[in-house]
C-alpha cells in the first residue's frame, strides 16, 4: 500500500504538475505587480482608473467588477505578448529546425514490414 503510493508521488508528471504550479505562483505575483503599475501608471495620466466607488445611477456598484476587469485585461496583455507570443515564435523555429533534418525514423508499419519481408527469406 505505501509502495503505491510513493509510486504516484514520484511520478514524473507529478512533480512537473508541482513545480508548474510553484512558478505559476510566482509569476501570478509578478504580473499582479506589474498590473499595479501599469494602473498607477493610468491614474496619473488621465485620472485614477480604480472603478471602486463608481455606481451609475446609484442603484448598483459595479466599479469592483470594472477595476477587476481592467486587471485582468492588463494580466491577459502581458501573458499573450510575454508568454504566448514568444512560445510560439520558439515552436515555429523548432518546427522549421526538424522538417530540414530530414527524414524521421521508421513507421511502426515500416519496421513490421521489413522484419516479415526477413522472415520470409528465411
Amino acid at each position: 500500500m505505501l509502495k503505491g503510493f510513493k509510486d504516484f508521488l514520484l511520478r514524473g508528471n507529478l512533480i512537473d504538475i508541482a513545480v508548474a504550479f510553484v512558478i505559476g505562483g510566482a509569476f501570478g505575483a509578478v504580473t499582479t505587480a506589474f498590473t499595479k503599475v501599469v494602473v498607477e501608471l493610468l491614474a496619473k495620466l488621465g485620472g485614477a482608473p480604480n472603478f471602486d466607488e463608481w455606481a451609475p445611477g446609484g442603484l448598483v456598484t459595479v466599479g469592483p467588477f470594472l477595476t477587476a476587469l481592467v486587471a485582468f485585461v492588463i494580466m491577459a496583455f502581458v501573458v499573450y505578448f510575454g508568454i504566448v507570443v514568444p512560445y510560439e515564435r520558439v515552436k515555429k523555429l523548432t518546427d522549421n529546425t526538424e522538417a530540414e533534418a530530414g527524414p524521421g525514423a521508421p513507421t511502426t508499419e515500416e519496421l513490421l514490414t521489413d522484419i516479415r519481408d526477413l522472415l520470409k527469406k528465411d
